[in-house]
């Protein structure tokens, strides 16, 4: 019947014309798509879509200042993974530990891991067969006297000896079933790609979180330092200024000077008390931002930490050489894997082109009796081949293979982008560590001689040499050059800390963990820690 059926379909005109085009077509492929081709399928170790290649980023051959003598480009270790110690502040190491063991968006990053090895688990399941299931059912059938039964009943009338035809009867059935569809053109494996590299991209994103908050943890200390200092200057030009006013208040007593020297003083006092709240208020803004980074709630950590200078940048720093920012990075690193990611999955769209082939069986138990449902008469099952073959949509398919041959182009494109991003990054820190050194050196010779000028000028006004004019001009540009001073060494160890953030240096110490710390923001003592759970941490080791 089969063979009859067969010949009958195959001896129309329409017919043999639609299975040559469908035996054209899964011969020769869609000619205009690239690695669509079963000779491709072949070369691509039996999947259909492009290998993976990671493509070429414009990156400089050296950096704009290599032969500043304060730049090490030799040497390759260039992110030591605790580059926060070249600082020599041992609270800022503790605060580190802290932030990397307590921080909420971390542990969000390291839960984005986990789901990510997840779904690599989900995608790698496909290989093996996709439906699985055991069923079960029960059926109460009663059949319409004017429906089936009618032609039954005269049937059973013209029998020799008329057998009783129920009109109800039961029906019992359980059994497996399974379904497997193989993996001929890649399909699966392509997708298992896809899921691969989106775990990588997950840990580098992890990574590239951890970079960001140690550098943000180091940067909002140096904050805290800077704003101190800021604060211990002001309060000693204050003091100062206020020795001048008692000067001022004296000659003026004396009938030596008239009240405007009086009112120049108490103007230059007021102008400096002026400074001291707004800095209190940037202190407890950068003091508040280290306790969010640890994962706290926004506490007066100044307050306990007992008084430090801001801390010195070392005058050198190593930062190898441009083209090691691609290995070093792991926002670039993130960015290759995303597109690893769309290029497999040209290869899972390209796949939907050809007929998918299957195994499908079953193995069941049937019977009208519950007590014979699990004999093996009741045995049933079937076995076979098959394919499922989406065609005559050749337009949407192929425009969804190329639809995914854009996003994987988009994905090249804000790959080199990220590289472009990142020398720029690393180039605008190193001319600011460099320049804000000279900066130092230069406010410092002008402090020091305002130093001179102040203690000089308020000599001669108490011998009535000169006018109270000199005097406030002076020792205004000495608090004014005083707090730049303060402004500019904090500018070097932060420019540092940006230098080390893009050259990628930090995420390191998820490989080789310090022992945990946590600081108590009351006492700032370091707090011992239990061993951790498996968390963000352990999700990317």
């Amino acid at each position: 019947m089969a063979a009859k059926l067969q010949q009958a379909t195959t001896s129309t005109p329409l017919a043999r014309k639609l299975l040559a085009v469908l035996v054209a077509v899964m011969i020769s492929g869609c000619s205009s798509l690239p690695d669509a081709r079963p000779i491709d399928w072949w070369r691509n170790g039996l999947k259909l879509g492009p290998n993976y290649r990671r493509p070429a980023a414009p990156v400089a051959s050296d950096w704009i200042d290599y032969d500043d003598p304060k730049l090490l480009v030799d040497s390759t270790d260039v992110t030591d993974f605790a580059w926060w110690r070249t600082l020599g502040d041992p609270v800022l190491d503790e605060l580190v530990q802290s932030t990397y063991s307590q921080n909420l968006t971390l542990r969000a990053a390291g839960q984005r891991v986990l789901q990510a090895r997840y779904q690599t688990a989900i995608a790698t399941g496909s290989l093996f067969p996709q439906h699985q299931s055991y069923d079960g059912r029960y059926t109460r059938l009663q059949r319409s006297r004017r429906g089936d039964l009618t032609g039954l009943n005269e049937l059973n009338n013209r029998l020799p000896t008329p057998i009783q035809i129920p009109r109800t009867f039961d029906s019992w059935q359980h059994g497996f079933s399974l379904g497997w569809e193989l993996d001929v053109w890649g399909r699966f494996r392509r997708a298992i790609e896809a899921s691969d590299a989106r775990l990588d991209e997950s840990v580098n994103n992890y990574d590239a979180i951890l970079v960001s908050l140690l550098a943000d943890t180091a940067t909002a200390y140096v904050q805290v330092r800077e704003y101190q200092e800021r604060i211990r200057l002001a309060q000693q030009n204050v003091e100062l200024q206020q020795q001048s006013y008692g000067i001022a208040k004296a000659r003026f007593d004396q009938g030596a000077v008239t009240e405007l020297d009086i009112d120049q003083a108490t103007a230059t006092l007021a102008n400096t008390e002026a400074l001291l709240p707004q800095l209190r208020i940037q202190q407890r803004v950068a003091s508040n931002q280290l306790c969010v980074l640890m994962g706290m709630p926004p506490s007066d950590l100044a307050k306990n930490m007992s008084p430090a200078p801001i801390p010195d940048a070392p005058s050198e720093v190593v930062v190898g050489i441009p083209a090691e920012l691609i290995r070093r990075r792991p926002d670039i690193r993130a960015a290759e894997r995303r597109v690893a990611a769309e290029s497999a999955l040209i290869g899972v769209a390209t796949a939907e082109l050809y007929p998918a082939f299957s195994i499908t069986g079953t193995l069941g138990w049937h019977a009208g009796d519950f007590d014979d449902v699990f004999s093996s008469a009741a045995n049933y099952g079937t076995v076979g081949p098959g394919f499922h073959w989406d065609i005559l949509n050749y337009g949407r398919l192929a425009n969804n293979v190329r639809l995914q041959e854009s996003k994987y182009c988009e994905q090249v494109a804000l790959y080199k982008q990220t590289v472009l991003n990142a020398n720029q990054e690393a180039e605008d820190a190193i001319v600011s560590y460099l320049q804000s050194q000279e900066l130092v050196a230069a406010l410092q010779k002008s402090v020091d001689a305002l130093k001179k000028s102040s203690d000089v000028a308020v000599i001669q006004y108490r011998n009535g040499k000169v006018d109270y004019n000199r005097v406030a001009t002076v020792q205004s540009e000495l608090v004014t050059y005083q707090d730049n001073l303060a402004a500019a060494r904090a500018s070097v160890a932060l420019s540092l800390i940006q230098v080390y953030k893009a050259l990628g240096g930090g995420w390191q110490i998820r490989c080789r963990a310090l022992p945990p710390l946590v600081v108590n923001s009351e006492t700032m003592e370091v707090v011992p820690q239990p061993a951790p759970e498996v968390d963000s941490a352990d999700a990317v080791e």
